[in-house]
């Protein structure tokens, strides 16, 4: 019940300041607008297949995707994978300032005081600051990747849209996305609490984009795979590692400490 109470506090304040989502409908509009001009509009415009000449067609066989498809359909479906890593980027790149902000704003607007002498525990307090930035960031990923979905229904070669619904791409949307979301997050938070500015915890939280980011080139590039399994062995680690975030950042959160050391 507490925790309960604790998120509708989170989710109520965020819905007084929905000015702090905009970032958030930001990056999920890039995510949906630049595979389609990459993948269908420039195409459409220059007359010349994505097919001809890249090597993708194959490079998808040799990795078991649907090797049923045309060559044109099969790149189609190669890259619009690829792209759906953009969509983990979403939820960390827009609620990194929500989480970054949620222990140094309370203090900054002297809430933080009067929270802390209720009967809630840290875990309570710490879990619901995470859940407060990651459930409306989570629902605009979700309705940015159903229109992402939609558009390769209408403008997709034929079969590409059916073949997207595969275990791979669950994996990446149900597991990895959130699991790395929670784990930037945590990350924010404890830093959040040790820290006077909101920007520096913001820096900090925000260095999981660089693994994300290497990830997404080296998709592109050939020179690593992320399979079904890989995916659900780095899902299930990001899991873990927030587990611990969490176990760490009560133990290092020190409710005294945290109200007299800002000046």
């Amino acid at each position: 019940m507490r925790l309960r109470a604790l998120l509708a506090k989170e989710l109520l304040d965020l819905a007084r300041n929905r000015v702090a989502l905009v970032p958030v409908a930001l990056v999920t509009a890039v995510s949906i607008v630049v595979p389609l001009i990459v993948i269908v509009t420039v195409p459409a415009m220059t007359g010349r297949s994505l097919a001809e000449g890249s090597g993708l067609a194959d490079a998808a066989r040799l990795l078991g995707i649907a090797t049923t498809l045309s060559d044109e359909a099969l790149t189609q479906l190669f890259l619009f994978q690829q792209f759906l890593l953009l969509f983990l980027v979403t939820p960390i790149t827009g609620a990194m300032s929500l989480a970054a902000h949620a222990v140094v704003g309370e203090k900054q607007a002297r809430t933080l005081e009067p929270l802390l002498a209720t009967p809630i525990t840290t875990l309570e307090l710490l879990v619901a600051k995470v859940l407060g930035a990651l459930i409306p960031t989570l629902a605009i990923s979700v309705g940015g990747l159903a229109l992402y979905l939609a558009g390769i229904a209408a403008f997709g070669e034929p079969g590409v849209f059916a073949q997207m619904f595969s275990a791979r791409t669950i994996l990446l949307i149900v597991v990895l996305g959130p699991a790395a979301a929670l784990v930037s997050l945590q990350a924010a938070i404890v830093i959040s609490s040790r820290v006077n500015d909101p920007r520096t915890a913001q820096q900090f939280g925000v260095l999981i984009i660089l693994p994300l980011t290497a990830v997404f080139v080296a998709q592109f590039t050939g020179s690593w795979w992320l399979s079904t399994s890989w995916l659900l062995v780095t899902g299930l680690g990001l899991v873990l590692a927030w587990v611990f975030l969490v176990l760490f950042s009560v133990a290092l959160f020190e409710r005294e400490t945290i109200l007299t050391r800002w000046r």
